[in-house]
């Protein structure tokens, strides 16, 4: 299948949205040559077709299972592969048209059903437009909303030696992952991924009926700014399909693409430290989450040497074998590995079961194109997460024991704390959707098994779990407290259930919190009919 390729892209202008796409004059005009390389003419790269899928054809299957929860398959009428913004309008104007249930896949890794709900009719495929490249009329890298992090991190690097700081899973989608205030290794030194959001392009739908597309950006005096806003956290799929994204940092100047975004570490240095659980007391475990979640709390603030570290505490359950801690530092820091060994020696402080450590040193981009994530055969699952203000209480921790410590559960459970905080902090909690801006820590609570017939029995294990786990606060991590509230990329509907939900805070603020009035005002302006939702979508003020 002919497609726009990432190379022919590169060579293209991005000053009009879609114009690169559709090869239009305004996408011929060349970019300047980088330093060190001869100018080349204008590449206009031939667009292929929207292309239809439908259950008969053999890409159905494809199309339908790329979703990362086994437990969720898509089963739409039709899947249409768009390759432009145009194709995505004709798209979503046919959905209205026919009054059918459409929705938008960019990488595929949604966690819950919220894309794969038999509901829909019409799934749009964005996997084709993948295209990354630079944009010189708006000093802002444009990348298309099927591209995936993986994809995104290789052309930034290689090509101008930048990167966002966006998630650890190459996989993900762009889409899904930017428009839910995505994270990753690099937050603590850079911030939030949508703080280097510079503009939007989006296919939305009016009053009328009528698909359009049409761009946003940060900028004070963009009539359009607040639909820019409603992109750095309110979450995908609910104001209309975002087919393109600019980046640029806030504050770069100047119109040398090599300084408009963050440069990453050159290299990493990893370690990884384990504890078996064949050796750990209750009293272990607790030491080691304390000391975890006491480290973070004293280095939240940015502006120190380990503002480079990403740490996962992987707290996986008995029959997984062993608790463990990752962490990654910049391994040009001449004191990275004492650093390290200072961070693992504070988590095991006081802990009387022995651990080993490992460490290596890895190139940057090779690290970011590791996937992390392949589950194997337990592709089936459920997720539930929070954010931390303040470390776990004494009850909590007992909680998390008795359910992980537990050999007679088989399933692969747990819950994994996030390193989070530093330059995230510095960001008010109104300036982006985003509003948790002062967590330390990103909780995922999480469990994977196997075998469809076990479905009602893990889920329930996890509910449990969590329900127990925040017992004090009508078992949800409420925010402002102690927690703050969950993140929408970790989407559980079981928030909007009243059996699971005994707060009586609304499950909107618990993603939201004081910014959801003003995304419902977004909803209510640029999607009147409703007509980008899902179980977990804003809905729109009357």
């Amino acid at each position: 299948m002919a497609r726009l390729t990432r190379r022919g892209f590169l060579g293209t202008a991005t000053g009009v949205g879609g114009a690169a796409v559709l090869g239009t004059p305004a996408a011929q005009a060349a970019q300047p040559a980088r330093a060190g390389q001869a100018a080349a003419g204008p590449t206009v790269p031939a667009v292929v077709d929207t292309v239809t899928v439908t259950a008969s054809d053999p890409r159905y299957l494809d199309l339908t299972q790329r979703g990362y929860n086994a437990r969720f398959a898509a089963r739409p009428d039709a899947i249409r592969l768009v390759h432009s913004t145009e194709q995505v309008v004709a798209a979503v104007q046919e959905a209205v048209t026919a009054g059918a249930r459409i929705t938008v896949r960019s990488g595929g890794h949604c966690l819950d059903g919220l894309v794969d709900d038999p509901e829909v009719r019409i799934l749009v495929d964005l996997s084709e437009m993948n295209a990354v490249g630079y944009d010189a009329s708006r000093r802002a890298f444009s990348v298309q909303g099927g591209a995936t992090l993986g994809q995104v991190y290789r052309t930034l690097y290689l090509e101008w030696g930048v990167t966002i700081p966006a998630g650890d899973c190459p996989t993900v989608g762009v889409g899904g992952h930017v428009t839910g205030g995505g994270y990753g290794p690099l937050n603590r030194k850079y911030g939030a991924v949508v703080d280097h959001l510079y503009a939007v392009e989006v296919v939305y739908v009016d009053s009328a009926g009528t698909a359009r597309s049409v761009i946003a950006t940060r900028e004070a005096d963009d009539p359009n700014r607040e639909l820019w806003w409603a992109h750095t956290g309110g979450g995908g799929g609910q104001f209309g399909i975002v087919t393109r994204f600019w980046f640029r940092s806030p504050g770069a100047t100047g119109t040398d693409p090599a300084g408009l975004l963050p440069k990453p570490p050159h290299s990493l240095l990893k370690t990884s430290t384990s504890w078996k659980w064949t050796d750990l007391t209750e009293a272990d475990f607790t030491r080691i989450v304390r000391n975890h979640n006491a480290w973070h709390a004293a280095h939240n603030e940015p502006g120190t040497d380990y503002d480079t570290l990403n740490s996962a505490l992987l707290l996986y359950n008995y029959v997984q074998g062993a608790v463990s801690l990752t962490a990654q530092l910049d391994g040009s820091l001449p004191n990275s590995r004492q650093l390290l060994d200072s961070y693992i020696a504070a988590v095991a402080d006081g802990v009387s079961a022995p651990h080993t450590t490992t460490a290596h040193s890895t190139p940057w981009l090779k690290e970011s194109l590791k996937d992390h994530y392949d589950t194997g055969l337990y592709n089936r699952g459920k997720f539930k997460g929070a954010y931390l203000r303040k470390g776990w209480s004494e009850a909590q921790l007992a909680v998390l024991y008795r359910n992980l410590s537990d050999p007679a559960y088989t399933g692969h459970g747990g819950a994994i704390l996030f390193s989070y905080g530093a330059q995230v902090t510095k960001v008010a909690p109104d300036a982006t959707a985003l509003a948790q801006r002062d967590s330390m820590l990103k909780a995922n609570f999480l469990t994977y098994w196997t075998d469809p017939a076990e479905d009602d029995r893990h889920v329930a294990w996890l509910r449990a779990l969590y329900r127990d786990f925040y017992a004090a606060t009508g078992g949800v991590p409420l925010p402002d407290g102690d927690a703050d509230g969950s993140y929408i990329n970790y989407p559980d509907p079981d928030l909007t259930d009243p059996r699971w939900n005994t707060s009586g805070v609304p499950w909107q603020t618990l993603y939201w919190k004081g910014n959801h009035p003003r995304l419902q005002a977004v909803k209510k302006k640029w999607d009147p009919r409703d007509v980008f939702h899902h179980a977990l979508s804003v809905t729109a003020c009357r």
